[in-house]
This record gives C-alpha cells, sequence and structure tokens, in this order.
C-alpha cells in the first residue's frame, strides 16, 4: 500500500468533510476521485499529502512513497527562469550531480593524481548514468511539447505566461518527476483536445499511481479503473470506469432508498407506540425502551439528500429566420500569426456547433469575430430577429461588483422571480446565503459561473459560449448538457470537455489550413471519420510508395528488356497481387534492418559498459590523460546508445505496423 485512510474523520470548524472514512492506496491505480462542488476533494487530497490533519483516525503513507500534487494553488508560483528551466527542476539529482562533475573536473585539471577526487568523479559520472541524465534535455521538451509548447517557447521566461499554460508547466514537471502517486486536480481545465489526449496517453502508460479529480467524464472513462465517491461525508469505492460507476451508483441508491424508507415505516411505528403508551403507567417502561431503541438507531440518510434536482430552462423570445448568422471571406491575422484567411461559414437556426481544435488556432477569436467584439476584414451579417448573448472569460469584467449573486442577476431583465433565480443560481452551485455575497469577493470561477447563469437567463435565440463547463463540476455540466439539448434556440460553443461536445453539439467546425471546415454530425461521428481519413491516408501513401517502387522496377526491367533485344515480358498480375508482394517484401527488408539494429544496440551496450569498467580502474583513473580519454569515450558511446535505441524504437513501431496490415 503506498498511502490511505484508516477510519479518517475530517472537520472544518463544525462541518464534517468525512467521517470514518477507509482508503487504500495501491502500486499502479488509478483512481477518479468525485462528488459534487463544495463537498471537499480537493481537501481530501490536501490530507493525504499532509497539509492538513486528521481531526480523528490515521493518514497512512508509505515511508518511501514519493508524492507528485497537482492543484490550483500552484499558479501563485513565479519565476524569470524559462519554462524549460522550470520543468528540469523535476530532474533536483541530476542537475546537482551536473554541478558537482563540472566542478570535480576542474579540480581534477589541477590535481589530477589525487585518488579521492578520481573516485569521487567516476562515482558522479556512474550515477549520472544510472539515472538517465544525458538525456533529461530531451526528454523534458518532449513532455512540454507534448503539452502544446512550441520549440520556440522553451527559452521564454515562465513568468510570461498565462495562467493556463503555467499550469502546464507544472505539470509537466510533475510527470517528470515520476512519483509513485501523482494527485492531478483538474487536470484538463487548462489543457485543449490534443494536450489532452497526449496526456491520456502518457497516464496510461505511467507507472506510478495517480488520483485524478475531474468534471470531464470522457476523461474519467478513459483514465481510471476505480471510483471513489465523496458523497453524504463517506468514501463510496466502485471498481471500474465512470459509467460503471454510474450503473453500480444508480444500484447502491435504490438499494439504500428502500433502507432508508423501510427504517422510516419502523421509526413512525415505534413513535406511535411511544405516544400511545408513554402516559399509561402499565406501558410506561415499554415505551421508554422503544425510545431508547430510536436514541441509538443509525439512521440511513435518504438517497438523494444532498443531491440537487433542479432543472436549468432556457426561453426564447423571438423565433430568428433560417440563417443567424453568415460569414464571407473573412480574415483575421494578429501581426505575423495568421488565423483565418479568406474563409467562409455559415449558422443555421437550430444548429449546435462545437468549434474544436489545438490552442493558439484561434478558436476564441472566431467566437468574438461571430459576436462581433473583434475587428476583421471581410463581411460577417446576423440573419433576422437574432437576439445573441455572448459567454466568455472577459465577461466577467463586465458584472457589477458593488452588487450581491441576487441583484445582478435581477439586472438581467429576464422578469423572473427572485425563486426561480435563487433555483437557477442553485444550478451553479449557489444556495441558500450564496447569493447574498457580493460580486467583489467572488473568485475567478465564482465570477465565471455568475456570467455563465445571466448568458442562460438572457432569453436570446443565439448563445456564444466560450469553455462554459469550466468551473461547473459533473452534475452542473449534466444539467447545462439537458438545458441546452431542450433550448430552442442555436448555438456556438468552444469547449475542451469531450463528452459536453458529444451531447450537444450536432455540427463541428475546426480551423484547419486557416479555413473554417464542417462536419455535419454529432462528435463520435467526427472522430470516427477522422481516424478514417487518417487511416486511408496512411493507407494511400504506402501504396503510393509500392506503386512506385513496383513501376520503377518494371522500368528496369524494361530497359534491360531492350538492351538484350528481347520482348517485354507481358505482365498478367492485378495490381493488389503486386502491392502485396511489395508490401512483403517492404516488411522483410524493415525485419534485416531491426535486427542490424538490435544487434548494434547490443553490441554498444557491450562497448559502453567496457568503457565504464574502464572509468573505475585504478590504472585508468591514476593517469590523467588516460581517464579524459576513457571519459570523453565514454560519454560519445552514450550518445551513439541513445541514439541506437532510438532507431531501434521506431524500426519496431515500423515492422508492427507493416505487420498488421498484412494480416
Amino acid at each position: 500500500m503506498l498511502a490511505g485512510f484508516q477510519n479518517m474523520t475530517f472537520e472544518f470548524g463544525a462541518r464534517a468533510i468525512v467521517k470514518e472514512a477507509n482508503w487504500h492506496i495501491y502500486p499502479g491505480e488509478r483512481i477518479g476521485l468525485i462528488g459534487y462542488n463544495g463537498t471537499g476533494k480537493s481537501t481530501l487530497l490536501k490530507v493525504l499529502v499532509g497539509e492538513y490533519l486528521p481531526s480523528a483516525g490515521e493518514v497512512v503513507r508509505s515511508k518511501n512513497t514519493s508524492i507528485g500534487y497537482l492543484h490550483q494553488d500552484l499558479l501563485s508560483f513565479d519565476t524569470n527562469d524559462s519554462i524549460l528551466q522550470v520543468a528540469l527542476g523535476a530532474f533536483e539529482r541530476v542537475l546537482q550531480l551536473e554541478k558537482e562533475i563540472e566542478e570535480l573536473g576542474k579540480q581534477l585539471e589541477q590535481n589530477h593524481e589525487d585518488e579521492v577526487l578520481l573516485h569521487k568523479y567516476s562515482d558522479s559520472l556512474h550515477e549520472m548514468d544510472t539515472l538517465g541524465g544525458y538525456n533529461i534535455h530531451h526528454q523534458t521538451e518532449e513532455v512540454l511539447q507534448g503539452l502544446g509548447f512550441l520549440n520556440a517557447d522553451l527559452q521564454r521566461p515562465y513568468k510570461e505566461f498565462s495562467g493556463g499554460w503555467r499550469m502546464r508547466v507544472l505539470l509537466a514537471k510533475m510527470i517528470l518527476q515520476q512519483p509513485d502517486l501523482l494527485l492531478l486536480d483538474e487536470p484538463t481545465n487548462h489543457l485543449d483536445l490534443p494536450s489532452i489526449e497526449w496526456l491520456e496517453k502518457y497516464l496510461l502508460h505511467y507507472q506510478g499511481a495517480v488520483i485524478i479529480v475531474s468534471h470531464d467524464r470522457w476523461f474519467l472513462d478513459r483514465m481510471v479503473t476505480k471510483i471513489v465517491e465523496l458523497f453524504q461525508e463517506q468514501l463510496h469505492i466502485y471498481s471500474g470506469n465512470y459509467s460503471y460507476y454510474m450503473v453500480e451508483k444508480e444500484l447502491r441508491m435504490e438499494m439504500q432508498q428502500r433502507a432508508y424508507e423501510n427504517q422510516q415505516d419502523y421509526i413512525r411505528q415505534q413513535e406511535r407506540f411511544i405516544e400511545r403508551f408513554k402516559a399509561k403507567a402499565s406501558k410506561a417502561a415499554a415505551a421508554q425502551s422503544a425510545m431508547k431503541r430510536l436514541d441509538k438507531l443509525e439512521r440511513v440518510e435518504e438517497a438523494n439528500a444532498g443531491r440537487p434536482e433542479i432543472n436549468i430552462n432556457f426561453q426564447v423570445d423571438v423565433t430568428p429566420g433560417k440563417i443567424i448568422c453568415e460569414l464571407k471571406d473573412i480574415s483575421k491575422s494578429y501581426s505575423t500569426v495568421k488565423i483565418v484567411e479568406h474563409t467562409d461559414a455559415e449558422i443555421n437556426r437550430g444548429d449546435k456547433i462545437a468549434l474544436i481544435g489545438a490552442n493558439g488556432k484561434g478558436k476564441s477569436t472566431l467566437l468574438r469575430i461571430v459576436a462581433g467584439a473583434d475587428s476583421f476584414s471581410g463581411d460577417r451579417k446576423w440573419g433576422h430577429n437574432v437576439r445573441e448573448s455572448f459567454y466568455a472569460q472577459h465577461q466577467l469584467e463586465a458584472l457589477d461588483i458593488n452588487n450581491n449573486i441576487l441583484e445582478e442577476m435581477k439586472n438581467c431583465g429576464s422578469q423572473k422571480t427572485e425563486q426561480e433565480l435563487r433555483n437557477l443560481l442553485g444550478c451553479f452551485l449557489f444556495s441558500g446565503d450564496d447569493v447574498d455575497k457580493k460580486i467583489k469577493v467572488l473568485s475567478g470561477g465564482e465570477k465565471a459561473r455568475v456570467a455563465l447563469a445571466k448568458t442562460i437567463v438572457s432569453k436570446a435565440n443565439f448563445l456564444i459560449l466560450d469553455e462554459p463547463t469550466n468551473h461547473l463540476d459533473i452534475l452542473s455540466v449534466e444539467l447545462l448538457i439537458e438545458a441546452l439539448n431542450k433550448y430552442e434556440g442555436s448555438l456556438i460553443l468552444v469547449s475542451h470537455d469531450r463528452y459536453f461536445i458529444s451531447k450537444v453539439a450536432n455540427k463541428i467546425w475546426e480551423i484547419e489550413d486557416y479555413k473554417v471546415k464542417e462536419f455535419v454530425g454529432p462528435y463520435d461521428e467526427y472522430v470516427e471519420w477522422k481516424e478514417r481519413k487518417k487511416v486511408d491516408s496512411v493507407q494511400k501513401k504506402d501504396e503510393t510508395s509500392q506503386l512506385t517502387v513496383a513501376s520503377k522496377k518494371e522500368e528496369t526491367g524494361n530497359e534491360q528488356s531492350k538492351t538484350s533485344n528481347r520482348q517485354p515480358a507481358t505482365n498478367n498480375q492485378q495490381p493488389t497481387s503486386s502491392i502485396n508482394k511489395e508490401a512483403k517484401k517492404e516488411l522483410q527488408k524493415q525485419q534485416r534492418l531491426l535486427q542490424q539494429a538490435e544487434e548494434k544496440v547490443n553490441t554498444l551496450s557491450r562497448e559502453k559498459n567496457n568503457l565504464e569498467a574502464s572509468l573505475a580502474s585504478p590504472e585508468t583513473y591514476s593517469d590523467k590523460e588516460k581517464f579524459l580519454t576513457a571519459e570523453t569515450a565514454y560519454k560519445k558511446k552514450s550518445n551513439e546508445l541513445a541514439a541506437a535505441n532510438t532507431e531501434y524504437e521506431k524500426l519496431f513501431e515500423k515492422v508492427m505496423e507493416l505487420e498488421e496490415k498484412m494480416k
């Protein structure tokens, strides 16, 4: 066991977060920690790492367990160091060794016969190699690039980046540290779709245990094999991913509700008995016993207690014309950065469009162009009777900081009653006295939820939504999905939540080659189409390559026939057969190359081991010239071996690909 809780209770003042919880975390587990917003998921992670102490019970952590914890508070960290240097901080011991080796090298130049120094130098080199120290720069660059950074970004100061990009740098550092237990609190909040997909692939092969707090159902379904739910001050553990949890949770809730109803029947029966006989002398003792039994009774919670059951309803004032918005010959760029160029697009009544793609492609810019909130060249036309409402992060600045939340909602002009507004705010995690909070004391996430609630209550027939789910929990996302599906108006949205997109959108827009490309259909079909397109492209490329090889061979054969005054042989074989034969030859060729690469890796490994042994030999380290020559040869051989291993991996993947195609 890496860590866990033993009969652990944690309280904030008079409020219990969890009571007598037991949770054991084992190596290699991938766990989703879920629960409604405000139940204390992030707090539990802080208890686990020791930032908070339990009120009772015990937090268990194995002596040698290393824990990495990515949380939102890390954004307060600031430095002038480049993002590459910040991420390289994961290799603290390697960076320390680099300095030690450099210092020892300088000392050896002055006193090359000092055996103690030579031993230290040799030991440091050996430790550096054992830790893979010669590969840390390549490894760090690879992880940063996977999380969306360009090569040109790597030397830029960390402090120049926005909060979301800073969080990516710290996530990269955390990943590179490879702790035994990795805790990730909302890791997808600051990632675009390609970066989320990269993170998924990485975590699927991660050797340590991972605990993820996330509102992204799609991400949880792909990543976790166990769900731990914080509900009604208890930890409920389910084996399986999020979809499995949903099925099992429903069964558990039904059983709990039946137990609750049976217990309530029993309580009512006992209370009637007590009420009837407590004043009768002959039955007073029995009534007193019944009262004691009820006092000691461990009460079953109602299954739906603490589970919000509120519906969000959109209302549309007027029905617009068939066309909502037309974009014609639109171009937009920032300095030398091109976003779109001479592109056309059209939004029709009933369209629910998801605009997707990597960060930096201009998704939010295109939304602002549609909303008329950004400059551009070209023509944008609204349709007849269009009433738009735009939700984006900059809308937070439009909130009146002197209003409380309820007052801000009343000023929307929606004509809704106070109770209706309170119900709506409940969906956005503002309940009871929360609605009396002043806007100026709210966090960024809370302000975002108020702005989204204002967008929904506006009665607009066209919604423009930029990352609407960022500050919502899973239940609130589900409520928003339900509301948008019932919504009779049209919308365009940007989101990195694939589950949300798959449930809401009926069209997909993507900015590709500076044009808006449209796919008509839901997100699931779009993903399948992209995969087919990718496979077809690879197959076409391979077939073209094979046909080119076959064509060249045929030309060569014809030339040889002409030279020898022979008639060219007639080729009666079908193209498919020819392609299969060429594919088989290509596979055999790659297999030979793979075997050669494997032999090269083995040879270089032996040579490197010999050089390492030589460095540790007194005969070498007692002679400065011999030692420096051996050290140079060792470093060179290490680099050669790293390159050979990379080549071997590429060839291995190529052979696997070809073998799959031959099946």
